[in-house]
This record gives C-alpha cells, structure tokens and sequence, in this order.
C-alpha cells in the first residue's frame, strides 16, 4: 500500500455518513483533507472532531452543482494546500418520490445534478492539473442501484447512479495512460442518513445488518492507497444478509402518488 502522509484530498458530502467515514480514515492514514458539504456548521463539527485526534482538515461549504462554487472550490483548495491528489465524490440525493409516474422534473433534475453533474463538475475541475503532473485518483461512489434498480431508491437515483458509472468508465478508458486512475463504487443498502428518507424507513435492528459507512469507506482507502500502477475499476460493496423488501417495494411504489390514484392503488393490492 502506498502512504496517504500529506496527500490533498477533497470528499463530498462530508458532514455524515460514508463521507464523514471517509474523511477520519484519510486523516489517520496522514492525508490533508478538504471536507464539502452544503451545511457549514456539520462540516465545522467534523473538522473540530478530525482536529483533535491530530488530523489535518479542513471545511468548504458549496453547492456543487454550481460551476461557479465548484471553481472556486477548486481555486482555494490549490491556492491553500497545493495540488489535489485525490477527488471522492461521495455527495448524494434521492427524490422523495420514486415512481417515475409522479416525479415532478424539477425533484427528478436536482436529483441528477447531485449524483451526475457534480461529479462532472469537480472531474472537469480538477482534470488539468492532474493530467499536467500525470497523476490523480478519482473515485466515485456510485450504488448498486446503477445495476439493479428499483423503486427504493427510485427512478431519478437509479438513472442518475447509473449515468455516474458510465462517466466513471469513460474517465478510466480515456485517461487511464494518462496517470489518472478511475474507481467507481457501487455500495448496497448503507446505513446513512439517506435511509431516513425512504418511503419506509428501515428499523434500527434491519439497519445494523446492513453495509455500514466505515465498510465503504475502507473500500475507498483500499482503491485511493494501492500503488499508483494499480487500479480498482469498479467494486461492489453489498449487504451479506438479503433482506425481503416486497412490503418497501410497494409502500414506494405510491410515494406521492396524486390524489385521484387512490382507488387505483387499492385495486393493486
């Protein structure tokens, strides 16, 4: 494994879960890392905790679906700790509606521009600097729902974690002689705070089974720490335990359906 000591890292998304994992395991490895949210105040709380134990972090707070915020973000990030050696795009979002019947264009574009266009924006960010030194890991966090998509997660998530995989595909394939390696993680059912907004939230006891934020997190310092001629192209990271989800299935089948669908839903069940 290579060492992680003083190498420039920015994670999205974190203030919690898989990102917030993410950034305490780059700092016990050495790492210097730029923690972006959009909520000052968490990213604050996780910098003050990633300080004490005698990490080197730091908080950015940006919408990143914004060209200009994710420029800027970029600009301070080199002007204050130098090059980017390594970019996790953690940041995700899913609709409150999961029927692609319902959804409403504006839910299903925020959705896409949290999960896809960010990514996009940061990747075009930071590709110059890291193609003028031949060298930058990239790794996304994507979901299993790109390869099995139902309405869990929903129509807009799945699309959109799907489109990610492909421009992860696309970045290895074109830029991979380059220096540039491209890891894309598909993590199953994670206990984060995005459970708390499904159309059934699952129990405590059905989330202790579930892939937790560490487990993911370590499968991103696996890809970030291996030797810069190797590369994790894709990695599956899924619950040991498969748990029945017909009842969630259809509970978020009619997630906002309109009003006059009523009858319709009771003659489905």
């Amino acid at each position: 494994m290579e060492q992680l000591t003083g190498k420039v890292v920015i994670i999205t998304g974190a203030g919690s879960g898989i990102g917030k994992a993410a950034a305490a395991g780059f700092v016990q490895r050495g790492a210097r890392v730029v923690l972006v949210g959009r909520r000052k105040a968490v990213l604050d709380e996780v910098v003050a905790e990633l300080r004490e134990q005698g990490g080197e972090a730091w908080a950015y707070a940006a919408d990143i679906a914004s060209k200009t915020e994710v420029n800027a973000l970029v600009a301070w990030t080199l002007s204050k700790l130098g090059e980017v050696d390594i970019l996790v795009n953690n940041a995700g979002s899913a609709s409150k509606t999961l029927n692609a019947r319902w959804i409403e264009e504006e839910e299903w574009d925020q959705v896409q521009d949290v999960n896809m266009k960010a990514v996009f924006l940061l990747t075009q960010a930071l590709l110059p600097s890291m193609l003028a030194r031949k060298n930058g890991t990239i790794i996304t966090v994507s979901s299993l729902a790109a390869l099995r998509p139902n309405l869990l997660g929903g129509a807009a998530y799945g699309a959109a974690k799907a489109a990610v995989r492909n421009f992860m595909t696309y970045l290895h394939n074109t830029f991979r002689n380059d220096g540039i390696r491209s890891t894309c993680i598909l993590p199953g059912e994670t206990n984060t705070p995005i459970m708390d907004n499904r159309a059934n939230p699952p129990l405590q006891s059905i989330r202790d089974h579930m892939v937790q934020p560490e487990d993911v997190a370590d499968a991103i310092l696996l890809c970030a720490s291996l030797p810069m001629r190797t590369v994790i192209e894709e990695l599956i990271v899924a619950p040991t335990f498969l748990r029945d989800v017909s009842g969630d299935l259809e509970i978020s089948r009619w997630k906002n359906a309109p009003a006059e669908c009523k009858a319709e839903r009771f003659n489905h069940n």
